[in-house]
């Protein structure tokens, strides 16, 4: 039996944080492409969708993915999916960018359900660059080879120490 990595906790301040959504929301509003909605990716993107969402004065629609309930999040997705082959311009959101699992589930499921890939972007805080998705918008980059760190945004810090570490456990590939 292996001990499990104690993680390296790294917590983000609420002002750093809000400088990087500041940042974020700046990269997409000086571009030609504009988005018609924000959507948070649920659970971590949800709160920088928020304030991407008011920064750039656009709605907001929230996809609950990691609830892992059967079929809701993917139900959502389909609709969206049809918003952007009518034309709808989507931003989704997430905090991080790690393994990029999520945001290659999301980008098949829309494109299976007929999302024109030319109205849909993703944004993040933190950037992994050896993810193996591709986002267009964030603020920092990490090599996850060499960045170990378990970061805690600000809207998790609220959260037990225990239960903290008990996520950051449950990705052992992430900090090893």
């Amino acid at each position: 039996m292996t001990t499990p990595v104690e993680p390296q906790l790294h917590y983000i301040a609420y002002d750093d944080f809000l400088a990087d959504v500041r940042k974020v929301a700046l990269k997409i509003d000086s571009e030609a492409w504009k988005p018609d909605f924000v959507i948070g990716i649920g659970r971590g993107g949800l709160v920088p969708a928020v304030y991407i969402s008011h920064q750039l004065d656009l709605p907001m629609l929230s996809i609950d993915h990691s609830s892992k309930v059967h079929d809701f999040a993917d139900e959502l997705l389909a609709k969206v999916a049809t918003k952007s082959a009518a034309g709808i311009r989507l931003l989704f959101v997430d905090d991080i960018n790690d393994s990029g699992g999520t945001i290659v589930y999301i980008r098949q499921l829309l494109a299976d359900n007929g999302c024109d890939p030319a109205n849909l972007r993703f944004a993040v805080i933190i950037n992994n660059s050896r993810s193996k998705a591709h986002v267009e918008y964030w603020t920092q980059t990490i090599d996850r080879a060499e960045d170990k760190r378990w970061f805690v945004f600000p809207w998790e810090a609220v959260a037990s120490g225990g239960a903290i570490v008990a996520e950051a456990i449950s990705v052992p590939e992430r900090l090893a």
